[in-house]
């Protein structure tokens, strides 16, 4: 395969030698253009971390649907800093963005392949909360995210007979998953953009997301390094959604 030096020297460090697997047998022309685009210039231009990098593209993997990646992912992801049960976690919180359906199919694989890889299952529990305080924590960190004053708004302009959203939200989406150890506020908050980027067709979401990732004390530019790296695995139109929804965002903020 025509690769670049660079490109192999950090698919063979995160991977393996990328001619042992079975693309570059059936089609080495257009994996080799995936691996000198996605290792030679994606991530080298976005100059996030490994670790970082990890967790954004099983992330992204997941509300995109590429389960076949994923199971790749998993192997070099545990190889660069990331634990399993940081890995769980980015799958358990998909769960509020893109549904149970889509997360069992994910929940099935990382199972398969942790206990290829010997990893004690299961693995210790990550909860906080209980069914008494979940809508209270899961509302503090709402407040965090977004702000005490934002988050009273939204619960109060929103008509009664769709009150149980706000609930849900609290409780289920942020009071469930937010709160749970294993993943800092800040990284989830990260990979909910990065859900929300990966499934496309959810504006307004995404800007809400910039704004409390913004809050939570990223930048454009870590930003920008985020949706630079995802691009080989979500595509352009979904890139340059992204990219205009943090200009709306940001030229104003």
């Amino acid at each position: 395969m025509n690769l670049t030096h660079k490109a192999r020297e950090i698919f063979e460090r995160f991977f393996t030698k990328p001619e042992t697997l079975p693309l570059a047998q059936s089609d080495s022309e257009y994996f080799a253009n995936y691996i000198n685009f996605a290792f030679g210039e994606s991530f080298v231009r976005s100059k996030i971390g490994e670790r970082e990098y990890f967790l954004i593209v099983l992330a992204s993997l997941i509300a995109a649907g590429g389960r076949e990646e994923f199971r790749i992912y998993i192997k070099g992801a545990l190889n660069n800093g990331v634990n399993a049960i940081e890995i769980k976690e980015i799958i358990y919180q998909a769960t509020a963005y893109v549904g149970f359906a889509k997360v069992y199919d994910f929940l099935v694989i990382a199972n398969e392949t942790f206990g290829k890889l010997g990893v004690s299952m299961p693995l210790q529990p990550q909860g906080t909360t209980t069914q008494e305080n979940r809508q209270h924590k899961g509302r503090a960190v709402q407040n965090m995210i977004f702000g005490e004053a934002n988050i009273t708004k939204m619960i109060e302009s929103t008509p009664t007979d769709k009150a149980f959203i706000n609930d849900f939200l609290s409780a289920n989406c942020f009071g469930d998953y937010y709160t749970r150890n294993g993943v800092d506020i800040k990284t989830r908050e990260l990979i909910t953009l990065v859900y929300l980027i990966a499934l496309g067709g959810v504006d307004s979401q995404v800007k809400a997301h910039i704004q409390g990732n913004l809050n939570m004390g990223q930048t454009r530019e870590s930003l920008l390094g985020v949706i630079m790296a995802l691009v080989p695995y979500i595509g352009y139109p979904k890139s340059l959604n992204a990219l205009f929804a943090l200009d709306e965002i940001t030229k104003t903020s």
